[in-house]
Order: C-alpha cells, then structure tokens, then sequence
C-alpha cells in the first residue's frame, strides 16, 4: 500500500495544478460565447424572473419590496453597522501594520497610473449620480427633520453636516477598500483570477471553481446590478426636475420610462465603442466638469463661509465618528435609521464588487498602505468639499433667511439642487451642465457595471464579447424602469438594502481570507526568516498555510515595458 502513494500524490497534485490552470470553465451559452454557464446562467434568471415579476405585478412588488426593507432594517441593521465599523478598523489596521509595505504585485513594480491620475480615477468610481441627487438635498432634509436636534437650529446644521459625511466618508469607502483590495492582492500577488471568487482560495482552496465560488460571484453580480439600477433611478428622476424647471415639463411615469429608454441606448452605444473609445473618454469629460462645477460654486458662492465651515464640518465629523458609527437607534423608535444609514450601509456594500473590481483594475504597482490611504481620504475629502459646497450653502441661506429651499427637498429631493442654483449667475446654463453631467454619470455607470458584471460571469475575464455587455447594459435599464414604476424612491432603496445583505456576509469573509492571504506572503514569511534566530521560530510564528497553496502561481508577469526596463 505504502509504493503506491506517492503515484496517487502525484495524480493529485497534477489534477490539482491542471484544475488551476484551467481555472473557471468558459464555454458559449446560447448566443453568448464566453461566459461561465453557472453564473451566467442563474444571474440572468434571477435578472429576467425579477423583470417579469415586477412587470406584471408592479404594485404588489412595490409592497413586497418596503416590507423587506423594514424587516431588514429591524432585523439586521445592526449587523450592517458593525460590519461598516470592522471594516474601517481593518483598513486603518492593515495600513499601519507590517502588511502595508507589501506591493500590489511584483515587490520591486512600479504603479501603473500616476498618483493623479488614480486619485482621478479613484473619485470617479465611487460617485456618480449620487453625488449630484444628494450632495444638496440630503444635508437640507436632515437640517429640516434631524434625528436628534430641534430642526431648523444652528444645532441641526450641524448635525445634518455630520450625518451626511458619516453616510458618505471613511465608513463607505472603507467597504470599497476592503473589496479592492482583497481582489487586487489576490490578482496581482497571487495570479488568481479578477473575481470576488478568488478572496476565497485561504478558505477553500482549488473550490473556489466549484459551487462555492460560483455562489459568491453570483451574488456580487446580484448586488451590483440592484446597486448600480439605484444610481440610476435617481438621475432619471432628478433628470426628469430638470426638464420641468428648464422646459416647464410635466413630470410623469412616461416620461421617466422614455428617459431611462434614451439614456440606455447612449449607454449601448457606449458599450458597443469599447472601453477606451466609450466609457473611458466620457468618464474624463464628467470628471472634468465635475470639477469646474464645484470650482465655479466655490467662487461665485461665500468662498470664506465654505473654507471655514469645510474645515469645521471635518473637525465635528472626526471628533463624533465613534459615536456616529455606531449609533443603532437602540433607544428611541423610529425608523429614520433604516430609512438613511442603513439604506446606504446596504447600498455601499451592493456598490463594493462594483467600484472594488474597477479600483483593483488601476491599482497595480501600489503598497497596500498607499492603497489604502489613497483610498480612504483623499476622494472623501472631494466629496466633503462638494456636500460643503452646495448642502452646506443651502443651510446657511436657510439659517439666513427664508428661501424655500427646505420646502423644495420635502416636495421632491431632486429638485433642491436646481432651486440653490438659481440664487448663482448663469442660472438657465448650469442647470443644462447639471443635466449634461446628469446623463454622462448615467452613460459612464451603466457601461462601468456592464462590464464588471460581464467580467464575474465570464469566470473574471477583463475584456468580454460586447454582446454579453449589452445584454447587462440592457438589463440595468429594465430593471430602474421597472423599479420606479413598482414605487420610485422607495423601491430603488429597498432593492439596495435586500441586494446588499447577502454580500455582507461575503466582505466578512473577505476580511478574514485577506487577513490569512497577507499573513502567508513572501515578504511576510522572507521578514519572519530574517527576524527569527532559527527556521523552526520563523515558521511557528507565520500564519498556517493556506489551502491548496501549492497551487498559487505568484505575482502576475510584469507589464512588457516594465520587463526591458529592469533589464
């Protein structure tokens, strides 16, 4: 018996590394040529039984989508908050750690992108239409109706600055940095595929091509699509305010429906350029009139009321973070909570594949602790300068003086930004330039996420058929249709929070495969050897071995350019 083990070690071993080689099985589905027939297959079941669904039971959907809402806020909100705050502990952890010296591929490579042109590429991904739907409404609407303070006081514009940067600062982006980088550790460091299946391989090894792992890209597809469609719906509906305070337009459902039409089939064209003909050059064009936006704001506004309370906004959202983060509305009963923090809780970990697997993409060449840093501060500085700029002028006009600001955000959130332009110069031009952007963000989103999602069906091949995009691209403009037929707003919240529950569970996961997948790199096990006096102290003190680990292949080869330079 004991001659013919290692023949059988053998087998294994080879069928091991041959199954790694292979990696996830892509063969043709139908019209659809390279996809991963599991994943692709119950993900555009569970795509096309949702659009039916709320087709021909629109009002019942609707019902059935606040009723899991309200259970999940109930239930599970909690969960949602310590998840947020484990997070943001993690990324802080790992940036100040001995593991933020390891580098996002080959120890010695140098990052890909310049560091302007990734902190560019950073705040692009993470935005979009939120940005413009919320940045002047939802500090307006917590002045007027704030959890804790006597609404319309100094006390509540305070405290309306401190919610809105709680719900859109470290806590956010400390969900998309943990899914970043565990995608892009596993990539670059370790030669898996760019799948959320991939954070899995310290748990369960060569599995994560079988059923476990096509489940997990299965959901990450399922968050990102309801997501993203969220994004959506809200420019649709800010769009179509537009139209009515330019044009006098009558807001309608026909008219949100031939919006989401229009704008989806600029996004298949889009999908149909290519990536850095379509969705690479419109994201350069919105990302710079963003900023001209914001530049124009800053000087024809209080320029000194903006620095000063920029700086002031920051200070008491630092020195409540703790208590913000962790506020549960465990002694009061309301449901503002589930109505705002978990909402976006929920639709921060729906976005995280989303925005992870494009952040992973531009991050080679980087230490984790830059990765990490980057990540966390910088695109949330621009974003608090933003909510500064527009919600925080907004309620110092309100403090100042009746402007009906307030009574616009109870009426209709779109329309706060367009009634605090009107009180800036060059009225009728901002309002198409906000537009414009409006639908660029629209276009940029609906193609970026057509191509992630592409991307985890495909078994985490970066450049798939653009039929199979178009068919994603599609699907997202069916589904914010149907979604704001089924209940507008309230529909496009709960179809965030019930997509990003199950994800979740799967960022605690990655926490801790992450965590073990650093634990057992080279640089941490070559560190361990030099600080250790013998080979056994080393070993004892380094992480146990993976699962499988034999099959790893390393660091990706580097770039052709990089290659002749070394040499």
């Amino acid at each position: 018996m004991s001659a013919s083990q290692p023949p059988s070690h053998q087998t294994s071993h080879k069928n091991d590394t041959q199954i790694m080689n292979e990696g996830v099985k892509i063969s043709r589905f139908g019209i659809f040529p390279k996809v991963s027939v599991p994943v692709f297959a119950v993900s555009a079941f569970l795509v096309i039984a949702f659009m039916l669904y709320g087709t021909i039971f629109s009002e019942q959907a609707g019902q059935v989508f606040g009723q899991m809402q309200q259970f999940i806020g109930q239930k599970f909100g909690f969960g949602l908050v310590i998840l947020m705050n484990i997070a943001l502990v993690f990324c802080v952890y790992l940036a100040l750690s001995r593991y933020g010296d390891i580098r996002l591929g080959h120890q010695t490579e140098v990052p890909e992108y310049s560091f302007g042109s990734w902190i560019g590429m950073l705040f692009s991904a993470g935005i979009g239409i939120g940005l413009l739907y919320w940045g002047t409404a939802e500090p307006l609407y917590h002045f007027a109706a704030p959890p804790r303070a006597e609404p319309e006081t100094v006390e509540a514009a305070v405290e309306a600055m401190q919610i809105s940067f709680l719900h859109w600062g470290l806590h956010a982006w400390a969900i998309y940095a943990v899914v970043a980088l565990s995608l892009a550790y596993f990539h670059y460091r370790r030669g898996l595929p760019l799948s959320v299946r991939s954070v899995l391989f310290p748990l369960i090894g060569k599995r994560i091509y079988g059923g476990w792992g096509h489940t997990v890209d299965i959901l990450a597809v399922f968050g990102t699509m309801f997501g993203v469609v969220t994004s959506l719906g809200l420019g649709v509906m800010q769009l179509e305010t537009g139209l009515a305070q330019l044009w006098g337009i009558t807001p309608s459902l026909t008219l949100k429906l031939g919006l989401i039409a229009g704008i989806t089939v600029c996004a298949a064209l889009s999908v149909m350029a290519g990536l850095d003909k379509g969705v690479k050059r419109l994201s350069d064009i919105t990302i710079l009139a963003t900023l001209v936006m914001l530049a124009f704001m800053i000087l024809a506004g209080p320029t000194q009321f903006i620095f000063d309370s920029f700086v002031e906004n920051i200070g008491n959202y630092t020195g409540n973070l703790i208590t913000l983060g962790l506020w549960n509305e465990a002694y009061v009963d309301t449901d503002w909570q589930s109505a705002w923090t978990i909402f976006y809780w929920a639709w921060w970990v729906s976005w995280s594949p989303f925005v992870g697997i494009f952040i992973a993409r531009i991050s080679r060449g980087r230490t984790i602790r830059e990765f990490l840093f980057g990540v966390l501060f910088v695109p949330m500085l621009l974003l608090f300068l933003w909510f500064t700029t527009f919600g925080g002028v907004a309620i110092h006009m309100e403090l100042s003086g009746s402007y009906g600001f307030v009574e616009a955000v109870q009426a209709d959130y779109g329309s706060a930004i367009f009634r605090l332009i009107e009180h800036y110069p060059f009225t009728k031009g901002l309002i198409v330039v906000i537009m414009i952007m409006i639908v660029l963000w629209f276009v940029t989103s609906a193609d970026s996420a057509s191509l992630v999602v592409d991307t985890l069906t495909a078994g985490g091949e970066t450049d798939p058929p653009k039929i199979q995009r178009l068919f994603w691209v599609t699907s997202e403009g069916m589904i914010a249709a149907i979604l704001l037929a089924a209940g507008g707003l309230g529909a496009l919240q709960a179809a965030a929070i019930v997509a990003g529950l199950p994800f979740a569970f799967v960022v605690f996961v990655m926490m801790y495969c992450l965590w073990r997948g650093l634990g057992r790199d080279r640089l941490t096990l070559y560190r361990n050897s030099q600080w250790y006096i013998t080979e056994e102290s080393a070993e004892h003190n380094s992480q146990n071995e993976m699962t499988d680990e034999h099959l790893l292949k390393g660091p990706l080869p580097l770039p052709e350019s990089d290659e002749s330079t070394q040499s």
